[in-house]
Protein backbone atom coordinates (compact mmCIF):
# COMPACT_ATOMS: atom_id res chain seq x y z
CA UNK A 1 0.00 0.00 0.00
CA UNK A 2 3.13 2.24 -0.33
CA UNK A 3 4.59 4.02 2.09
CA UNK A 4 3.07 4.64 6.08
CA UNK A 5 0.42 6.96 5.91
CA UNK A 6 1.52 10.39 8.36
CA UNK A 7 -1.28 10.54 11.10
CA UNK A 8 -2.09 13.90 10.73
CA UNK A 9 -2.69 14.29 7.25
CA UNK A 10 -4.16 11.01 7.01
CA UNK A 11 -7.00 11.68 9.38
CA UNK A 12 -10.74 11.30 8.18
CA UNK A 13 -9.23 9.14 4.16
CA UNK A 14 -11.55 6.87 2.94
CA UNK A 15 -10.26 3.10 3.00
CA UNK A 16 -7.45 2.78 0.55
CA UNK A 17 -6.54 6.03 0.16
CA UNK A 18 -2.74 7.67 0.87
CA UNK A 19 -1.52 10.72 2.32
CA UNK A 20 1.69 11.72 0.89
CA UNK A 21 3.36 14.21 3.42
CA UNK A 22 6.12 16.84 0.84
CA UNK A 23 9.63 16.28 2.97
CA UNK A 24 10.27 19.12 4.12
CA UNK A 25 7.40 21.09 3.24
CA UNK A 26 3.29 21.36 4.69
CA UNK A 27 1.77 20.01 2.02
CA UNK A 28 0.47 16.69 1.44
CA UNK A 29 -0.86 14.78 -1.79
CA UNK A 30 -3.30 12.22 -1.42
CA UNK A 31 -3.50 9.31 -3.57
CA UNK A 32 -6.29 6.44 -4.36
CA UNK A 33 -5.05 2.53 -4.55
CA UNK A 34 -7.65 0.46 -6.32
CA UNK A 35 -7.90 -3.29 -5.79
CA UNK A 36 -5.39 -4.28 -8.68
CA UNK A 37 -4.70 -1.13 -10.34
CA UNK A 38 -2.36 1.65 -10.05
CA UNK A 39 -2.32 4.27 -7.80
CA UNK A 40 -4.65 7.65 -8.82
CA UNK A 41 -3.35 10.88 -7.91
CA UNK A 42 -6.23 12.87 -5.65
CA UNK A 43 -4.34 16.51 -5.69
CA UNK A 44 -3.66 18.83 -2.71
CA UNK A 45 -7.24 19.21 -1.29
CA UNK A 46 -8.30 16.92 0.69
CA UNK A 47 -11.87 17.04 0.21
CA UNK A 48 -11.39 17.59 -2.95
CA UNK A 49 -9.68 13.85 -2.95
CA UNK A 50 -12.42 12.27 -0.77
CA UNK A 51 -15.14 13.33 -3.61
CA UNK A 52 -13.27 11.80 -6.20
CA UNK A 53 -12.70 8.97 -4.40
CA UNK A 54 -16.25 8.58 -3.64
CA UNK A 55 -17.18 9.21 -7.19
CA UNK A 56 -14.88 6.47 -8.50
CA UNK A 57 -16.97 4.05 -6.46
CA UNK A 58 -20.03 4.63 -7.44
CA UNK A 59 -20.78 5.96 -3.16
CA UNK A 60 -21.19 10.23 -3.82
CA UNK A 61 -24.56 10.01 -2.31
CA UNK A 62 -22.36 9.77 0.86
CA UNK A 63 -24.31 6.99 2.66
CA UNK A 64 -22.84 6.28 5.30
CA UNK A 65 -20.39 9.62 6.24
CA UNK A 66 -21.23 11.37 8.96
CA UNK A 67 -23.04 14.28 6.76
CA UNK A 68 -25.53 11.39 5.76
CA UNK A 69 -25.50 10.49 9.41
CA UNK A 70 -26.06 14.03 10.55
CA UNK A 71 -28.69 14.79 8.32
CA UNK A 72 -30.72 11.00 8.82
CA UNK A 73 -30.42 11.87 13.10
CA UNK A 74 -32.50 15.07 12.21
CA UNK A 75 -35.57 13.19 11.15
CA UNK A 76 -35.72 10.74 13.90
CA UNK A 77 -37.80 10.56 16.63
CA UNK A 78 -35.31 10.86 19.44
CA UNK A 79 -34.88 14.24 17.87
CA UNK A 80 -38.12 15.44 17.75
CA UNK A 81 -37.76 14.35 21.19
CA UNK A 82 -34.89 17.11 21.63
CA UNK A 83 -36.06 20.61 23.87
CA UNK A 84 -35.73 23.51 20.85
CA UNK A 85 -32.53 24.83 22.61
CA UNK A 86 -30.91 21.51 22.83
CA UNK A 87 -31.88 20.97 18.87
CA UNK A 88 -30.26 24.47 18.06
CA UNK A 89 -26.97 23.79 19.75
CA UNK A 90 -26.83 20.44 18.09
CA UNK A 91 -27.26 22.20 15.02
CA UNK A 92 -24.35 24.65 16.19
CA UNK A 93 -21.70 21.78 17.72
CA UNK A 94 -22.55 19.99 14.13
CA UNK A 95 -20.57 22.83 12.04
CA UNK A 96 -16.95 22.28 13.35
CA UNK A 97 -17.69 18.42 13.35
CA UNK A 98 -18.23 18.58 9.90
CA UNK A 99 -16.47 20.55 8.68
CA UNK A 100 -13.55 17.75 10.24
CA UNK A 101 -15.19 14.70 9.82
CA UNK A 102 -18.31 14.97 7.53
CA UNK A 103 -16.93 13.36 4.33
CA UNK A 104 -15.67 10.29 6.74
CA UNK A 105 -17.57 6.87 6.93
CA UNK A 106 -18.17 5.93 10.04
CA UNK A 107 -16.84 2.29 9.36
CA UNK A 108 -13.62 4.10 9.26
CA UNK A 109 -14.12 6.61 12.52
CA UNK A 110 -11.49 4.90 15.25
CA UNK A 111 -11.03 5.67 18.47
CA UNK A 112 -7.86 7.26 17.90
CA UNK A 113 -9.66 9.91 15.65
CA UNK A 114 -11.84 10.51 18.47
CA UNK A 115 -9.04 11.13 20.61
CA UNK A 116 -7.19 13.16 18.02
CA UNK A 117 -10.02 15.58 17.35
CA UNK A 118 -10.39 15.82 21.05
CA UNK A 119 -7.01 16.59 21.66
CA UNK A 120 -5.70 17.78 18.39
CA UNK A 121 -8.51 19.28 16.00
CA UNK A 122 -10.18 21.33 18.87
CA UNK A 123 -7.19 21.83 21.61
CA UNK A 124 -8.25 25.52 21.64
CA UNK A 125 -11.62 24.66 22.70
CA UNK A 126 -12.02 21.50 24.52
CA UNK A 127 -15.41 21.81 26.57
CA UNK A 128 -16.80 22.39 23.32
CA UNK A 129 -15.24 19.49 21.77
CA UNK A 130 -16.61 17.57 24.03
CA UNK A 131 -20.10 18.82 23.09
CA UNK A 132 -19.12 17.80 19.44
CA UNK A 133 -17.72 14.47 20.30
CA UNK A 134 -21.28 13.89 22.30
CA UNK A 135 -23.33 14.78 18.78
CA UNK A 136 -20.81 12.85 17.29
CA UNK A 137 -21.65 9.71 19.68
CA UNK A 138 -25.53 10.60 18.54
CA UNK A 139 -25.05 9.78 15.27
CA UNK A 140 -23.00 6.81 15.82
CA UNK A 141 -25.47 5.16 17.28
CA UNK A 142 -27.91 6.19 14.72
CA UNK A 143 -24.91 3.77 11.99
CA UNK A 144 -25.18 0.92 15.02
CA UNK A 145 -28.52 0.70 14.98
CA UNK A 146 -28.90 0.56 11.21
CA UNK A 147 -25.92 -1.90 11.51
CA UNK A 148 -23.41 0.20 9.72
CA UNK A 149 -20.72 -0.40 12.36
CA UNK A 150 -20.83 -3.08 15.39
CA UNK A 151 -19.40 -0.68 18.34
CA UNK A 152 -19.87 3.49 18.60
CA UNK A 153 -15.81 4.35 19.18
CA UNK A 154 -17.39 7.79 20.63
CA UNK A 155 -18.09 5.82 23.97
CA UNK A 156 -14.28 4.51 24.00
CA UNK A 157 -12.62 7.75 24.59
CA UNK A 158 -12.05 9.40 27.51
CA UNK A 159 -13.67 12.91 27.20
CA UNK A 160 -11.53 16.35 27.87
CA UNK A 161 -11.45 17.46 31.48
CA UNK A 162 -13.80 20.12 32.10
CA UNK A 163 -13.71 22.23 35.08
CA UNK A 164 -17.30 23.65 36.59
CA UNK A 165 -17.50 27.62 37.08
CA UNK A 166 -16.40 28.32 40.97
CA UNK A 167 -17.72 31.21 41.19
CA UNK A 168 -21.39 33.23 41.91
CA UNK A 169 -21.42 37.53 41.83
CA UNK A 170 -21.03 38.87 45.59
CA UNK A 171 -24.49 40.26 46.58
CA UNK A 172 -22.58 43.24 46.76
CA UNK A 173 -21.26 43.52 43.09
CA UNK A 174 -25.14 42.19 42.04
CA UNK A 175 -26.57 44.90 43.50
CA UNK A 176 -24.40 47.25 41.78
CA UNK A 177 -24.66 45.75 38.37
CA UNK A 178 -28.93 45.99 38.83
CA UNK A 179 -28.81 49.21 40.06
CA UNK A 180 -26.55 50.60 36.98
CA UNK A 181 -28.97 48.58 34.67
CA UNK A 182 -31.79 50.11 36.44
CA UNK A 183 -30.36 53.60 35.07
CA UNK A 184 -29.89 52.69 31.39
CA UNK A 185 -32.52 52.52 28.59
CA UNK A 186 -36.03 50.60 28.58
CA UNK A 187 -34.58 47.09 27.27
CA UNK A 188 -31.75 46.87 29.64
CA UNK A 189 -33.80 47.73 32.52
CA UNK A 190 -35.98 45.02 31.49
CA UNK A 191 -32.72 42.66 31.29
CA UNK A 192 -32.27 43.66 34.63
CA UNK A 193 -35.32 42.60 36.63
CA UNK A 194 -34.77 38.74 34.52
CA UNK A 195 -31.53 38.83 36.40
CA UNK A 196 -33.23 40.02 39.47
CA UNK A 197 -35.53 37.40 38.58
CA UNK A 198 -33.29 34.33 38.21
CA UNK A 199 -31.29 35.58 41.09
CA UNK A 200 -34.29 34.87 43.17
CA UNK A 201 -36.09 31.79 41.88
CA UNK A 202 -33.26 29.71 40.80
CA UNK A 203 -34.65 29.03 37.44
CA UNK A 204 -32.82 28.71 33.62
CA UNK A 205 -33.76 31.85 31.55
CA UNK A 206 -35.73 29.68 28.94
CA UNK A 207 -38.00 28.80 32.24
CA UNK A 208 -38.90 32.08 31.72
CA UNK A 209 -38.44 33.74 28.90
CA UNK A 210 -42.08 33.45 28.08
CA UNK A 211 -43.51 33.71 31.61
CA UNK A 212 -46.99 34.54 31.46
CA UNK A 213 -48.75 36.78 33.78
CA UNK A 214 -51.47 33.98 34.69
CA UNK A 215 -48.39 31.85 36.03
CA UNK A 216 -48.33 33.64 38.86
CA UNK A 217 -50.66 33.39 41.38
CA UNK A 218 -51.00 35.64 44.05
CA UNK A 219 -54.12 33.66 45.78
CA UNK A 220 -51.82 30.68 45.98
CA UNK A 221 -48.87 32.50 46.73
CA UNK A 222 -46.77 30.64 43.87
CA UNK A 223 -45.61 31.07 40.58
CA UNK A 224 -45.98 28.03 38.42
CA UNK A 225 -42.98 27.31 36.21
CA UNK A 226 -41.96 24.31 33.72
CA UNK A 227 -38.89 22.42 34.40
CA UNK A 228 -37.02 22.88 30.84
CA UNK A 229 -35.11 19.79 31.40
CA UNK A 230 -37.66 16.75 31.31
CA UNK A 231 -36.17 12.72 31.77
CA UNK A 232 -38.29 9.67 30.49
CA UNK A 233 -41.59 11.86 29.36
CA UNK A 234 -42.33 13.17 32.90
CA UNK A 235 -43.90 16.38 32.69
CA UNK A 236 -42.05 18.29 35.97
CA UNK A 237 -43.96 21.42 37.95
CA UNK A 238 -41.76 23.90 39.43
CA UNK A 239 -44.20 25.55 42.51
CA UNK A 240 -42.33 28.79 43.92
CA UNK A 241 -43.11 30.26 47.05
CA UNK A 242 -43.85 33.97 46.92
CA UNK A 243 -41.56 35.75 49.43
CA UNK A 244 -41.80 39.30 50.65
CA UNK A 245 -38.84 39.90 48.76
CA UNK A 246 -40.20 38.03 45.13
CA UNK A 247 -43.59 39.67 46.29
CA UNK A 248 -41.90 43.59 45.86
CA UNK A 249 -40.31 42.11 42.25
CA UNK A 250 -43.55 41.04 41.32
CA UNK A 251 -45.51 44.04 42.04
CA UNK A 252 -42.42 46.36 40.01
CA UNK A 253 -43.12 43.93 37.27
CA UNK A 254 -46.87 44.13 36.33
CA UNK A 255 -46.22 47.57 36.48
CA UNK A 256 -44.36 47.64 33.46
CA UNK A 257 -45.77 49.14 30.52
CA UNK A 258 -47.50 46.69 28.04
CA UNK A 259 -49.66 46.21 24.93
CA UNK A 260 -53.33 45.87 26.08
CA UNK A 261 -53.83 42.08 26.28
CA UNK A 262 -50.60 41.05 26.10
CA UNK A 263 -49.82 38.50 28.46
CA UNK A 264 -46.04 38.18 29.30
CA UNK A 265 -44.30 39.56 32.10
CA UNK A 266 -41.08 39.78 30.50
CA UNK A 267 -41.52 42.02 26.87
CA UNK A 268 -39.76 43.89 24.22
CA UNK A 269 -41.34 47.01 23.02
CA UNK A 270 -43.42 45.83 20.51
CA UNK A 271 -44.84 43.25 23.11
CA UNK A 272 -43.59 39.88 22.20
CA UNK A 273 -41.23 37.97 24.36
CA UNK A 274 -37.73 37.61 23.81
CA UNK A 275 -36.22 35.08 21.39
CA UNK A 276 -33.34 33.61 23.17
CA UNK A 277 -31.04 35.23 21.06
CA UNK A 278 -32.55 38.21 21.47
CA UNK A 279 -32.17 38.26 25.46
CA UNK A 280 -28.37 37.11 24.78
CA UNK A 281 -27.00 39.72 22.47
CA UNK A 282 -28.84 42.29 24.75
CA UNK A 283 -27.08 40.58 27.93
CA UNK A 284 -23.78 40.57 26.46
CA UNK A 285 -23.90 44.39 25.52
CA UNK A 286 -25.00 45.68 28.69
CA UNK A 287 -22.18 43.08 30.56
CA UNK A 288 -19.55 44.34 28.30
CA UNK A 289 -20.20 48.15 29.16
CA UNK A 290 -20.88 47.54 32.77
CA UNK A 291 -17.01 46.00 32.39
CA UNK A 292 -15.64 49.14 30.55
CA UNK A 293 -18.02 51.51 33.24
CA UNK A 294 -16.26 49.55 36.20
CA UNK A 295 -19.59 49.22 37.67
CA UNK A 296 -18.63 45.48 38.59
CA UNK A 297 -14.94 44.00 39.41
CA UNK A 298 -15.03 40.68 36.52
CA UNK A 299 -17.56 39.13 34.13
CA UNK A 300 -20.78 36.44 35.02
CA UNK A 301 -22.55 35.03 32.96
CA UNK A 302 -26.51 34.78 33.07
CA UNK A 303 -26.48 31.02 34.48
CA UNK A 304 -24.33 31.98 36.87
CA UNK A 305 -27.30 33.85 38.57
CA UNK A 306 -28.31 29.49 39.19
CA UNK A 307 -25.43 29.48 40.75
CA UNK A 308 -25.95 33.20 43.31
CA UNK A 309 -29.25 31.32 43.82
CA UNK A 310 -28.58 27.96 45.02
CA UNK A 311 -25.41 29.95 47.35
CA UNK A 312 -27.76 32.30 48.42
CA UNK A 313 -30.52 29.66 49.19
CA UNK A 314 -28.00 27.82 51.16
CA UNK A 315 -26.52 29.99 53.37
CA UNK A 316 -30.26 31.05 54.11
CA UNK A 317 -32.27 28.48 54.84
CA UNK A 318 -29.49 25.81 55.58
CA UNK A 319 -30.04 23.67 52.65
CA UNK A 320 -29.70 23.16 49.35
CA UNK A 321 -32.54 23.59 46.62
CA UNK A 322 -34.62 21.14 44.63
CA UNK A 323 -32.97 22.38 41.17
CA UNK A 324 -32.52 18.38 39.90
CA UNK A 325 -33.60 15.00 40.78
CA UNK A 326 -30.21 14.04 42.25
CA UNK A 327 -29.15 16.80 45.11
CA UNK A 328 -25.23 15.44 44.42
CA UNK A 329 -26.10 17.85 41.28
CA UNK A 330 -26.80 20.47 42.26
CA UNK A 331 -24.06 20.51 45.24
CA UNK A 332 -21.47 19.63 42.32
CA UNK A 333 -22.56 22.29 39.65
CA UNK A 334 -24.12 25.48 41.38
CA UNK A 335 -23.28 25.30 44.84
CA UNK A 336 -20.53 28.11 45.33
CA UNK A 337 -20.24 28.73 48.71
CA UNK A 338 -16.52 29.79 49.78
CA UNK A 339 -16.97 28.74 53.34
CA UNK A 340 -17.92 25.35 54.73
CA UNK A 341 -19.58 25.39 57.81
CA UNK A 342 -19.90 22.41 60.57
CA UNK A 343 -20.47 22.15 64.14
CA UNK A 344 -17.71 21.10 66.95
CA UNK A 345 -18.13 18.84 68.95
CA UNK A 346 -19.81 19.67 72.36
Amino acid sequence: MGRKRERASGFGLLPRMEARPHTGSDKVTYRYHPVGGKPINLGQDKRAAIQKVLDLNGTSNDAGTIEELWRTYQTMPQWKRLGERTKADYTEYSVKLLEVMGKASARIVRPADIARYLRVERADAPVRANREIALLSNLMTVAVERGDIDVNPCKQVKRNLERPRTEAPEPETFAAFLAWLNTQGPQRQIIGLMAEFAAMVGSRRIEFLHLMLQQIDSEANTIQLMRAKQHGGAKRVESVSITSGLADLIRRLRALPRPDECPYVFTTRDGNPYTDDGFASTWQRAMAKALSEKIIPRRFTFHDLRAYYTTQHKAQYGGLPELHADSKTTAKIYDRSRVSRRRGLG
